[in-house]
């Protein structure tokens, strides 16, 4: 990269602009679903607009990754932007919900090509010792736009048309496309390697039986039910474990493989990552089940249940912004446990959510969850690369936002199924089995028209049960940041160090040693 030529400013907001849509995608729609839905019908395909992006993204992710350290970041960050893009305009016009999840997974490979690229380059641009505030910085936008998804989304869908979650990302692309084009300039030079095709085809392939595995348990598809214990999911799940293995023994052989799997040798690196997927479980958790709660229990309008999230957001910034100042101050792992601990206890009082609960004690619940949640964004990228060669940098961020990403996709998959389960035993409880069979899909109590037609008291057994299988999830999501504390203490005490005034380089941006450093 030739900082001289950089427009850092220019560099940065064009970066920013890519990021922020990347990661508003992955919830932006949550709000507008029950009107998409209207429109476009295919109720039963409801859970496929999250999961086609989520799934796209995640098998788009690394392989993008890999390409940017072998043929440069620009590159592929212009060309991943433009397929988002174009996913976005055709989920504007999309006239069914068939057409809606295809175009969605477009967007999704976009997505899977910018979000590492961004964090990546914001390595190459910044020296070490400005390098803990800009990942305090981006990962803020990171975690905001996540959860801001909601709010926007209703208001797009409230106030202008639901069309306008993905045609917003037209304008804002193309904004970011010019300032990087004018401001980024990097190294010409590239280091010749072979691009491991077979290994891409192989993840992608045990990627998707994984996710579709998950995403067709229990479910009913044009008709036909799908159990856990059928011979099609209980297939998918056998060849996503045996093309995982084919997998990682191909990629231990191969010279130039899509994932080193030399960097899981480092605790620091594994760790890392490990608690990049719990944090990704528990922040979807927070954008799917908040708004769920507020409109479903609390009876709040789908903006109302949008901008719940606000306090989040704010506190997901402050968060981020600081853990990024730390970062050099002390050791990683120093700054991961105060996160956990707020993410702890944060999850503790949101199992204790119920038809009693007040407006602002769930507004204070979000707010200790942001400050705990937002503090990994800037911290994990920064913590996966010490001390890794420049030309992994790609493979090794790319990494990070694999695991937060399938972290995600596997939470609001599992966290959904038990939430349904859940929720359909509550009313069966409550109401009889009769009555709960009526029903039929339990986001019908969102509907105002639905509702209206239910007597107060059997409406009020349907929130309760609501509330019930809600709390039920946030008891279970207890476990991730218990797990997250197991693998925050196998971090160490790395930190990040700086340049020597004699101008000796840092571990972290020097490339003096391999991926299979150790600390």
């Amino acid at each position: 990269m030739d900082r001289s030529k950089t427009n850092m400013k220019a560099a940065v907001l064009g970066l920013a602009l890519a990021l922020f849509m990347a990661a508003l995608d992955q919830t932006i729609v949550a709000t507008a679903m029950p009107t998409i839905v209207a429109e476009l019908g295919g109720l039963e395909y409801f859970t496929w607009v999250f999961s086609a992006y989520m799934i796209a993204t995640v098998v788009a992710t690394p392989i993008f990754g890999k390409l940017s350290d072998m043929y440069g970041r620009k590159l592929f960050f212009l060309a991943g932007l433009i397929v988002f893009m174009i996913g976005s305009a055709l989920c504007g016009l999309a006239t069914t919900m068939t057409e809606l999840i295809i175009y969605r997974a477009v967007q999704g490979i976009g997505g899977g090509a910018l979000m590492p690229i961004v964090f990546t380059i914001i390595f190459d641009i910044f020296p070490p010792e400005k390098g803990g505030k800009m990942q305090g910085l981006f990962g803020a936008v990171f975690g905001l736009s996540s959860v801001l998804g909601p709010s926007l989304g209703a208001f797009f869908t409230d106030h202008v048309h639901w069309t306008w979650n993905f045609y917003i990302n037209l304008p804002l692309g193309v904004i970011s496309i010019g300032l990087i084009i004018w401001g980024y300039h990097e190294s010409r030079e590239k280091r010749k390697q072979r691009i491991d095709w077979l290994g891409a085809v192989m993840l992608t392939a045990a990627i998707l039986s994984l996710m579709f595995a998950l995403e067709l348990g229990g479910t009913k598809v044009n008709g036909v039910l799908y159990e856990w214990g059928s011979w099609q999911i209980i297939g998918l799940f056998a060849v996503f474990a045996v093309l995982l293995v084919v997998f990682l023994l191909w990629e231990a052989k191969v010279s130039e493989p899509i994932i080193q799997l030399a960097l899981f040798r480092n605790p620091l690196f594994t760790s890392s990552n490990f608690v990049s997927f719990f944090y990704g479980a528990v922040l979807i958790s927070a954008a799917t089940y908040i708004p769920l709660f507020v409109q479903g229990v609390l009876g709040g309008s789908a903006t109302t249940s949008g901008t719940i999230l606000t306090p989040m957001q704010l506190s997901v910034v402050v968060s981020s912004v600081f853990g990024g100042r730390l970062i050099g101050k002390t050791s990683y792992r120093n700054i991961m446990l105060g996160s956990v601990t707020l993410l702890l206890i944060s999850m503790v009082l949101l199992a204790g959510l119920g038809v009693g609960t007040q407006r602002w004690t769930v507004t204070a619940y979000m707010i200790l969850l942001g400050l705990g949640i937002g503090v990994s964004f800037s911290v994990l990228n920064l913590s996966a690369l010490h001390k890794v060669e420049d030309r992994y940098k790609g493979s090794v961020t790319s990494m990070i936002v694999f695991f937060r990403t399938i972290g995600s996709a596997l939470g609001v998959t599992v966290l959904g199924a038990i939430q349904k389960h859940s929720l359909s035993i509550n009313l069966e409880q409550s109401l009889g089995a009769a009555a709960s069979s009526q029903i039929g899909d339990p986001r019908l109590l969102l509907q105002p028209e639905f509702r209206a037609g239910v007597s107060p008291e059997a409406l009020g057994k349907m929130t309760e049960a609501l509330a019930g299988s809600i709390a039920n999830v946030y008891l279970l999501c207890i476990v991730f940041p218990v797990l997250s504390f197991v693998f925050i203490m196998m971090m160490g005490s790395a930190k990040l160090e700086f340049p020597s005034r004699g101008g000796q380089k840092s571990p972290g941006g020097s490339g003096e040693t391999g991926p299979a450093t150790t600390h």
